[in-house]
C-alpha cells in the first residue's frame, strides 16, 4: 500500500484529536505540521512524535508532502487551501470550506485545474450513527422521506471556549460553526437542497466572556446568532432547521429527526460519530434502538482525510468531497440572504449524495 505523507498547518484545539487518529489509520504518515507560531509547531510535532515542525512555507515547499490538512482559523481556510493547491498538494480542510462563495469557487475550479483533491469537513456523516441512519433509509424502513426537523440550541462559545471572539466574527455564528455538521448529516441522507426561506437575528450586539483566560473581555457581534428557516431538498423532503447561540436555558428539542411514509427516524447529534439511533414505525407505539455496529463509533475526526488518501490510491471519488462543502456553504449563505432580502433563496449548486461507507474506509 502507498502511504499518503501528511502535513498539517495549523497545531491550535482541534489539531489533537488529528494528529492522535491520522497516527493510527494505516495508509496515512503525518510527516510534517506547521503553525504561523513555529515555535508551537516544534512542541506539537514533538508531542505527537512527527519529524518535522516548520513554517507554513516550509511545509508547502516540502516535496514529501502529498496531502495538506488545513485547521487554521475559518478566515486562513481559502488562502491555505489555494496555497496548497498551487503548491501542488491534495488539501483537506477543517469547516467550514471558506467564508465566501468565491473563495468556495476559487477552490473547486483550482483543484480541477491542477488534476487534485479538494475535501472538507465535517466527516462526522461517515462515523457509525449517521451511516446506520442512511441504511435504514436505503432500506425502506421509514419509507419516502417527507420532511426533518434540526435544531442547534446552545447558549454561545464565551462560556467555555479560551477564545472566543472569532465565533461572532465574518465566518462565524452558529448557521457556520454548527450549521455544517446538520446540513452536511442532512445532504448524506436526503440529497442536495434546492431552495431555502430564512430568518436571522443578532440578539445581543456585545457579549462577555466567562471563559479563562479572558473572563471580562467583550465581543463586538458580527454575525447573526439566531438562524432559522426551511430547506426543500431535490427529493420533495421540506427541512426546519434552527442554528442558535441564543438558548441560555438549554432545549428538548432533537438534533435531527427524519418523518418518512412508514416511519419516523432520530438521528444522533451531527457533531459526533456513534449513536443512539432510534426508529419508530408506522402503527407501533414504542421506539426501537438500532444497534450502531458499522465502523467509526468514537472520536473519528479525520477519517474523511484517510477515506481521500484512499480514494486517490484506488481512483475513486471521495466523500467529504469540496463539491458537496461547498454546496453546504452556499446552503449557509442562502439562510442570511433570504432573512436580508425577504425571499427565498434558490441553489445554484448540486452535489452528489455520498456513498454509503458499510466498512471501515
Amino acid at each position: 500500500m502507498t502511504t499518503i505523507r501528511v502535513g498539517i498547518i495549523g497545531t491550535g484545539n482541534i489539531s489533537g484529536i488529528y494528529f492522535k487518529n491520522l497516527r493510527e489509520f494505516e495508509g496515512v504518515d503525518v510527516v510534517a505540521c506547521a503553525d504561523l507560531d513555529v515555535e508551537r509547531a516544534k512542541a506539537k510535532a514533538a508531542e505527537h512524535g512527527v519529524p518535522k515542525g516548520c513554517s507554513v512555507e516550509e511545509l508547502l515547499a516540502d516535496p514529501n508532502v502529498d496531502l495538506v490538512v488545513n485547521l487554521t482559523i475559518p478566515a486562513a481556510h481559502a488562502e491555505v487551501c489555494l496555497r496548497a493547491l498551487e503548491s501542488g498538494k491534495h488539501v483537506y480542510v477543517e469547516k467550514p470550506l471558506a467564508i465566501s462563495r468565491e473563495d468556495g469557487r476559487r477552490i473547486l475550479e483550482t483543484a480541477a485545474a491542477k488534476g487534485l483533491r479538494a475535501g472538507s469537513a465535517p466527516d462526522t456523516f461517515l462515523g457509525a450513527g449517521i451511516q446506520t441512519c442512511k441504511r435504514l433509509i436505503d432500506e425502506g424502513a421509514i419509507g419516502e422521506p417527507l420532511s426533518a426537523v434540526a435544531f442547534m440550541m446552545s447558549r454561545g462559545h464565551e462560556h467555555w471556549h479560551p477564545s472566543p471572539e472569532f465565533y461572532y466574527q465574518k465566518g462565524g455564528g452558529p448557521m457556520f460553526d454548527m450549521g455544517p455538521y446538520y446540513l452536511t448529516a442532512l445532504v448524506s441522507l436526503l440529497g442536495p437542497i434546492q431552495e431555502i426561506a430564512g430568518m436571522t437575528r443578532i440578539t445581543h450586539a456585545e457579549r462577555t466572556i466567562s471563559s479563562k483566560p479572558k473572563a471580562g473581555q467583550k465581543i463586538q457581534v458580527e454575525v447573526p446568532t439566531h438562524v432559522a428557516g426551511t430547506l426543500r431538498f431535490g427529493s420533495g423532503a421540506i427541512a426546519t432547521m434552527i442554528t442558535s447561540f441564543d438558548i441560555p436555558a438549554g432545549s428538548t428539542l432533537p438534533n435531527i429527526e427524519i418523518y418518512g411514509t412508514q416511519g419516523t427516524l432520530a438521528v444522533p447529534d451531527p457533531n459526533t460519530f456513534g449513536g443512539p439511533v432510534r426508529l419508530k414505525r408506522f402503527g407501533e407505539t414504542e421506539w426501537t434502538d438500532i444497534p450502531v455496529e458499522l465502523p467509526y463509533a468514537g472520536n473519528s475526526r479525520g477519517v474523511g482525510v484517510l477515506d481521500m488518501a484512499n480514494a486517490i490510491r484506488e481512483n475513486r471519488p471521495h466523500r467529504a468531497n469540496a463539491e458537496l462543502a461547498f454546496h453546504v456553504l452556499e446552503a449557509m449563505h442562502g439562510f442570511h440572504d433570504s432573512s436580508d432580502s425577504g425571499t427565498v433563496y434558490r441553489m445554484e449548486s448540486g452535489c452528489e449524495s455520498p456513498a454509503p461507507l458499510h466498512a471501515r474506509a
